[in-house]
């Protein structure tokens, strides 16, 4: 059975509210990301009011996990101490119930690392954020909407498959969002932080399918914003920055391309 379309009456007004929360808020989000990553995604977070932390030592990284209100694993950077400190953060969300979201970049490339992701997907995330590739390797099916619904019930998770139009899926409902622009392909690091951003907003929002398209809208309109004033990547992920810290809810609404 097809799961049913989420219209774009239902979710835009749902982001501008997780927008309004998440400032009004300011939550916690604990990520664990490659290397490159690290200060983009803490600063894509500061710019919609959350409160970042990044550390990836096995001996604190239980603290800072429990003691944030969500978690972000990115499997950029496959190496022993970020594989040790993703087992003991998840474990700690797990203990804690904290939700915690898997980007489980590369897999697609790696057997090792696919095999990992794999491991994680068993401990229950709440959201995979993934491109086409990394979902035909972590599913072993098509990236085809059928076939993604179907993962999402088996897993009891919410699945955000990237593109030039974003899906999410929880089994049960459906969004395609296309908003977003081509330059933000060009800035290193804008998935890992558009994973961190899911994160944050399951942090303020119960219903982990809302969350996860609430926070592919607030990036894809941010980024259609800032490509208007950028002259390219460089400018552009200063412009994103920027554009994320002054959003509001009416913007976001009225240029949310949900169908």
């Amino acid at each position: 059975m097809q799961a049913p379309a989420t219209t774009r009456d239902d979710l835009a007004p749902a982001a501008s509210a997780v927008l309004s929360r998440l400032r009004a808020q300011a939550p916690r989000v604990h990520c664990i990301t490659n290397s490159v990553a690290q200060a983009f995604t803490a600063n894509v977070l500061l710019s919609v009011g959350c409160v970042p932390s990044m550390t990836q030592s096995p001996e604190e990284v239980a603290g800072f996990a429990a003691g944030a209100q969500a978690l972000m694993i990115n499997l950029g950077t496959f190496d022993a101490e970020r594989s040790a400190a993703t087992e003991i953060a998840v474990q700690a969300a797990c203990a804690n119930r904290l939700p915690w979201v898997l980007d489980p970049v590369f897999i697609d490339r790696s057997a090792p690392r696919a095999g990992f992701a794999r491991h994680l997907l068993s401990l229950k995330p709440a959201v995979v954020r993934l491109n086409q590739a990394e979902f035909v390797a972590l599913a072993g099916r098509p990236s085809e909407p059928a076939a993604l619904t179907a993962f999402a019930r088996e897993k009891d998770l919410v699945v955000a498959l990237s593109g030039a139009t974003d899906t999410v899926t929880d089994g049960a409902r459906v969004a395609a969002i296309a908003n977003g622009h081509a330059l933000m392909a060009k800035v290193t690091a804008m998935g890992c932080a558009a994973s961190a951003l899911v994160a944050a907003c399951r942090a303020v929002e119960e219903d982990a399918f809302r969350a996860a398209a609430a926070a592919l809208l607030i990036v894809g309109v941010a980024g259609e914003l800032a490509a208007e004033k950028a002259k390219g990547p460089g400018s552009f992920a200063v412009a994103i920055l920027d554009t994320l810290y002054g959003l509001d809810g009416d913007t976001l609404a009225r240029r949310a391309k949900v169908t």
